[in-house]
């Protein structure tokens, strides 16, 4: 089909469905009230209205969080996620990770020397009041060039300054054999900030757009990097081959640098090995070669830490550009990030933990619809967000419209997570019409949790004709499913919840045994929590 008449055929579904919001009065964007009959087909409850609960902030004066206790580990029981040893009716405690995260939390970052002071206890509020507890620590390695251009800086960096000027950042170069206790105090203070608050940190060790040219061409992060021969007193160069950039440092191609990074690794670790909220991610986006370095970091750390009080999940997140899943999949890691599909997220086999980051599967990108989609298939999802940032950490201005939305459903998620049995429940596609299924098919503490997707948006299918055109429109949708319910011959509670708006509809009851069908009491996404409620 040509271009042309896709055109056609879209404006003929936008006019049909034109047509069906004025006939039968539909308004896919607005919740519709709570039915005065219940939502399941074979339910006998009159169904009634709550609203989701939600961690409340800590600065209403309400409790907070407990703090995080123990390392996290692979749960034996359900290694899909995490736990920290705690023990409930036998099995390993799961520990469901989803949060949002911003450039600068940890390395500041601006368009000044020095760059503005983030603000991290008030992004620490922020994370909390959306009922998130994970995120990425950001690190970057050189102290001046972001994507927008040079004059973009960041603070702190690990190393002392020499009394030899100057380095590309207008500061003395760097003496690469002296730490900065300065940087590493302030890493311990925040990740025992965020575990005072229940909160889970990755501490980013090392990050690929710091080295080397992304895009566009104003990106000329290695002339402000430490590794480059211009900025340190010690001779050290990590452009070997002389191109201008210092992609050989994610390489293991110089011995020098690499025992400057392994020295660098080993301080982080002595920094915050006592913690128990830490989880380490080797690189972000590192280039397609980096695998060999990536791993023989991955193996550093497990060596060094073996000896120490304790250990912590190492995470290796996709290469970019040219990075390979089955690298990362086939990895030590203990936890990975993948690229990939937004709208139909692969089924966590719990080989590895899976942490779905919107920043390598698209970017600043997502809806409700993918941190559902990403729960139900077993992930734990988490959000790259600008925050409060006019611009990105290194420049680039963006808009994210469904930001507000992917951040109160990551909070969403969690809620759910808590209240079911989480260690029994496995991604089940099949039993389901919608494909979101996450499910403990019992006879007894049987737990079904479904998403239904609305239809899609006029915006979406345009978009795949390369037409940029933002029409808030979507088209009807089918809001009945079938669950199979065969191996819960029990009567079971039924649950809808409404992420656009966070309120729960009573479904009343059904009879499980066979296959059911139930309709969403409100148009758009729809999630349909099903449950033996016997004893609660």
């Amino acid at each position: 089909m040509n271009k042309r008449s896709s055109i056609w055929l879209i404006l003929m579904i936008i006019a049909g469905a034109a047509g069906l919001f004025l006939i039968f009065g539909i308004s896919p964007r607005e919740p519709a009230p709570p039915p005065s009959t219940p939502t399941a087909d074979t339910a006998s409850e009159q169904p009634s209205t709550t609203a989701i609960a939600t961690s409340i902030p800590s600065h209403t004066g309400e409790p907070v969080p407990a703090p995080t206790v123990g390392p996290l580990f692979a749960n034996p029981d359900n290694p899909r996620y995490f736990t920290d040893g705690t023990m409930e009716n036998g099995k390993y405690k799961a520990i469901y990770l989803t949060g949002s995260h911003t450039w600068c939390n940890f390395t500041d970052c601006g368009n000044t020397n020095p760059p503005p002071v983030f603000n991290y206890t008030e992004f620490l509020d922020f994370l909390e009041s959306h009922n998130h507890n994970f995120f990425r620590l950001w690190r970057a390695e050189n102290a001046r060039g972001g994507e927008g251009g040079d004059d973009f800086w960041f603070y702190p960096m690990p190393y002392q300054r020499s009394t030899e000027c100057c380095a590309f950042d207008g500061g003395n170069k760097f003496d690469l054999e002296k730490f900065d206790q300065e940087y590493f105090d302030r890493l311990r203070e925040r990740v025992i900030e965020a575990g005072e608050r229940g909160m889970y940190v990755s501490v980013m060790l090392f990050d690929g757009w710091s080295i080397e040219t992304k895009f566009p061409e104003t990106h000329q992060p290695w002339k402000g990097h430490p590794f480059n021969i211009n900025n340190n007193v010690n001779g050290v160069n990590g452009d070997i081959d002389g191109n201008g950039n210092g992609g050989e440092t994610h390489l293991l191609a110089s011995a020098q640098v690499l025992a400057l990074q392994e020295a660098y690794v080993r301080k982080v670790v002595d920094t915050v090995n006592d913690l128990d909220n830490v989880l380490y991610e080797i690189s972000n986006e590192s280039s397609g070669d980096s695998k060999d370095w990536q791993y023989h970091m991955i193996n550093l750390i497990k060596e060094y830490e073996a000896a120490k009080p304790n250990q912590h999940p190492i995470g290796m997140s996709v290469a970019w550009p040219n990075g390979s899943n089955a690298d990362v999949y086939n990895s030590p890691a203990d936890w990975v990030s993948f690229n990939g599909d937004l709208n139909n997220p692969p089924v966590a086999d719990g080989h590895k933990v899976v942490i779905a980051d919107t920043d390598h599967l698209c970017g600043i990108c997502g809806d409700q619809q993918w941190v559902w989609k990403s729960f139900t298939r077993g992930e734990n999802p988490i959000f790259m967000d600008y925050y409060d940032n006019a611009v990105s950490g290194r420049g680039i201005p963006f808009e994210n419209p469904r930001q507000d939305e992917i951040r109160a459903n990551l909070g969403y998620t969690r809620t759910y997570a808590d209240r079911m049995n989480l260690v029994a429940m496995t991604p089940l596609p099949d039993l389901c019409s919608s494909g979101y299924c996450l499910a403990n098919p019992a006879a007894n503490g049987a737990e079904y949790l479904i998403f239904l997707p609305s239809g899609a948006t006029v915006t979406n299918l345009l978009t795949q004709l390369d037409i940029n055109r933002d029409l808030q429109l979507s088209l009807p949708s089918d809001s009945k499913i079938e669950v199979d319910l065969t191996a819960s011959p029990i009567e079971l509670r039924v649950e809808w919840f409404n992420p656009s708006d966070g309120t729960i509809i009573d479904g009343g009851k059904v009879q499980g045994g066979s296959l059911s069908s139930f309709t969403a009491p409100f148009s758009g996404d729809a999630v349909l929590y099903i449950y033996d409620g016997t004893n609660r």
